[in-house]
């Protein structure tokens, strides 16, 4: 069976922001059986050495399947989909333009995204994060313009059918849902509520919520 170390505490600021939210809800869409290893971040556990046999960056989530370990999210999902034969395209051609749009989710929609969050996460504490918000507002608002006229004619990313590469971009758009930046791209905001309105994303959030024991509605 699958066994997902997902992370089982974090700091109340980064609950429905942890990236092993894209790997149970691959899961769930996928519909096979796993199971949760809920990883202790606060107490240290990822700094054990046991841990580090499975990820030597000491990050989550890692997929343990049957005694094959795998990390790093895209990674994961790629091999979920090729193993599944799910959520990918059966054609070469085709399979190559969901990888594009996952290392584009990755690599260049999540950079300026992922300092932003962490700017407004660490607020007074980073000394220079006032200043450099404005830019990376900007530098995010490029990309989102990009995906704004992608998305004019489709309903995901690489056409009429939802893959691994909407998994990654939703959920690298939710890093910043309450920054202020969606608001101005109304086919990003309404592709990202598409994605999130599937039942598996919703069983996803539920599970979550349980295992790290917040409010009902915490990571929404």
């Amino acid at each position: 069976m699958i066994t997902l170390y997902g992370f089982g505490r974090v700091h109340s600021k980064v609950v429905g922001l942890t990236r092993d939210l894209r790997v149970l809800w691959m899961l769930e869409e996928l519909g096979v059986p796993y199971r949760v290893h809920g990883v202790d971040h606060p107490a240290g556990e990822t700094r054990r050495e046991e841990y580090q046999q499975l990820n030597p960056f000491c990050q989550v989530p890692v997929l343990d399947d049957d005694g094959f370990v795998l990390t790093e999210t895209g990674a994961i999902l790629l091999y979920l989909a090729e193993k599944t034969g799910q959520l990918m395209p059966t054609d070469f051609q085709g399979r190559a333009q969901v990888m594009r749009w996952c290392f584009a989710a990755l690599t260049t929609v999540e950079l300026p995204m992922a300092q932003l969050i962490m700017v407004d996460l660490l607020g007074d504490a980073d000394p220079t994060g006032a200043q450099r918000r404005p830019g990376l507002v900007k530098y995010a608002e490029l990309h989102l313009t990009t995906l704004e006229d992608w998305l004019r004619e489709r309903p995901y990313l690489t056409g009429e059918a939802f893959t691994v590469a909407d998994i990654l971009m939703t959920t690298v758009l939710r890093e910043v849902r309450n920054a202020g930046v969606l608001e101005g791209f109304p086919r990003v905001s309404a592709y990202r509520e598409r994605c999130e309105a599937r039942p598996a994303w919703q069983r996803t959030l539920d599970a979550y919520e349980q295992r790290l024991g917040v409010p009902a509605g915490s990571a929404r």
